[in-house]
């Protein structure tokens, strides 16, 4: 490995970029992954020529278009048999007269109108341009899980026909910190909301909303209301059959204790009772009221593919993955996204660049997938999976980059998902170089891994890495790890300041994009098997069978 690690290593001579035009860069760079070349491309993904990168606005075209000048510009090859462009379908549905919504609760005890973002958001993921409840009678489903594998179903028995569910974020094993309970602190899928949301929708319900809390849901209440103040996206239902909601949103917990108490209940001791097995729902004394109409349209983003063929078997592949796509703009307010996710795609262009001057080529073919409509649902991905421009049974793995490191090197590796793949045996390799280790996701709570692109792959049995710096930094440790986190997730998450910061420290994210570059080397090689789900992984290959 030590040609490859090289390689990595030592920036050899530059390459121009190019001349300016609207979101283009004149800037030269290496094949090697350095500070300087990441900076770069971070800085012009972020800036506001792109507007925040929203799909289906200038700035989609301005950041796909940046995007096949690099892979060009690299040496790849279209990678979606022929083309950069993977055209991903869309329906886009804007609420209107957002301000004025109002959730009406009709309870025994009191009446309250719930007003839109400060107490709730709403929208309807079923697409309807007007959805309405009135007097809908509301149901307390605890979490909101129907899991067999857990032997637990929060809606045994019931018959949600007409009526509104109220649920809790996450899963029952976090409140209840039992280990033996799902995944204890870790989110599982089950407690992810667009699964709750169609766990709802199967049983007929004419309404869901979650309850947010800012520690179980990972993230506070103004990035809900950020993300539900815009337009919603998904996939058309040729695409994505599942059920959806007619209506369907979010309550502060303040709001939800309001509601409790109009119909003459105690939020928190229901609370309480959700983490319990054998937990019934529970029929409240009120009913809820809400008109909202939207504007529907349909349109298409892109998936943007490059492709390094391999040289004796090059329809085997490896796939490194970042998703380009951002919240965009809200009037003069630029959603820049610069951690995440110009971190990623800057990543991805540097790993496609140190491939692109590997010696020997590698054997295998390594696609370059920047992915759209990830903010809104993992969209590009799940499209993505559906048409694979390669075969996912001869997929050895996908490597995703997500909102990377900016605050220098850390003493640790953390895996999100750790222990679900071989994958982390050649992680666990390549930091050795660096004198590293692995460690777990430090914040299993918050359901890092159900949040990123590579998790699609992983359900369609395809061997997933998604890794990044840990919070043991060189300079300052754990606590200034987790300050350096808190602190981007309170003021820059999905939020306006998410910019471009010339004063950066990116050494780590360096030394991140060399050790994903060294194990997809690895994978590339063609003596290497194909990586496999560890026993006990929720995942499998596809045509395989739990042992």
């Amino acid at each position: 490995m030590t040609a490859v690690i090289s390689l990595v290593l030592v920036a050899c001579h530059h390459h121009s970029a190019g001349g300016r035009n609207a979101g283009q860069s004149d800037a030269t760079f290496s094949p090697g992954i350095t500070e300087a070349d990441v900076s770069e491309h971070v800085k012009v993904l972020a800036s506001d020529v792109f507007e925040g990168r929203a799909p289906g606005s200038p700035g989609e075209k301005r950041t796909t278009d940046y995007l096949i000048r690099q892979f060009q510009r690299i040496g790849l090859q279209p990678g979606n048999h022929g083309s950069w462009l993977q055209a991903v379908p869309y329906v886009q549905a804007t609420l209107q007269h957002a301000e004025p919504a109002m959730l009406v609760i009709d309870g025994s005890k009191d009446k309250s109108e719930l007003a839109f973002g400060s107490e709730m958001v709403v929208g309807s993921p079923a697409n309807a341009p007007h959805a309405e409840i009135k007097d809908s009678p509301i149901v307390f489903v605890g979490y909101g899980v129907d899991a067999p594998s857990q032997q637990w179903n929060d809606y045994a028995g019931l018959d949600l026909k007409g009526k509104t569910v109220v649920m809790l974020v996450n899963d029952p094993g976090w409140s209840s910190q039992d280990p033996m309970l799902f995944k204890g602190r870790e989110l599982t899928w089950y407690g992810h909301w667009a699964n709750k949301f169609e766990a709802a929708a199967r049983r007929g319900a004419a309404a869901a909303f979650i309850v947010h809390d800012t520690e179980a849901a990972g993230y506070p209440w103004n990035v809900v209301q950020t993300g539900w103040s815009g337009p919603q996206f998904s996939l058309p239902a040729s695409e994505d059959p599942a059920p959806r909601l007619p209506i369907a949103g979010w309550l502060t917990t303040a709001a939800a204790r309001k509601l409790f108490a109009d119909a003459g209940a105690d939020f928190d001791a229901q609370k309480q009772s959700a983490d319990m097995r054998g937990f019934k729902p529970v029929g409240l004394d009120a009913r809820a009221s809400i008109a909202i109409d939207s504007t529907i349209t349909h349109g298409q983003s892109n998936n943007v593919i490059g492709e390094l063929p391999g040289s004796l078997r090059p329809q085997e592949s490896i796939i490194y993955s970042a998703h380009w796509d951002h919240l965009g703009r809200d009037g003069s307010k630029i959603y820049h996204g610069a951690v995440d996710n110009a971190s990623g795609v800057a990543g991805l262009l540097k790993i496609a660049e140190a491939f692109a001057h590997r010696k020997p080529r590698p054997v295998r073919t390594v696609l370059f997938l920047a992915l759209t409509l990830e903010e809104s649902g993992l969209l590009g991905s799940h499209y993505y999976v559906n048409h694979p421009a390669m075969p996912l049974d001869l997929t050895l793995a996908d490597i995703d980059m997500d909102a990377l490191t900016v605050t220098g090197p850390s003493h640790d590796i953390a895996v999100i998902g750790y222990g679900q793949s071989q994958l982390d045996g050649y992680l666990a390799e390549a930091a050795r170089t660096q004198g590293r280790t692995l460690t777990p996701d430090a914040m299993p709570t918050q359901g890092f891994f159900a949040r990123s692109g590579q998790f699609n792959f992983a359900r369609a049995g395809v061997p997933v890495l998604y890794a990044r710096s840990g919070l043991d930094l060189v300079d300052g440790g754990l606590s200034a790890g987790r300050k350096a986190y808190d602190d981007y997730i309170a003021n820059r998450y999905h939020q306006p300041g998410d910019v471009f910061d010339p004063n950066w420290d990116l050494r780590g994210m360096v030394q991140d994009l060399r050790l994903l570059y060294m194990v997809g080397s690895k994978l590339s090689t063609g003596t290497t098997p194909f990586p496999q789900w560890k026993p006990g992984s929720d995942f499998r290959r596809p045509g395989t069978e739990a042992k």
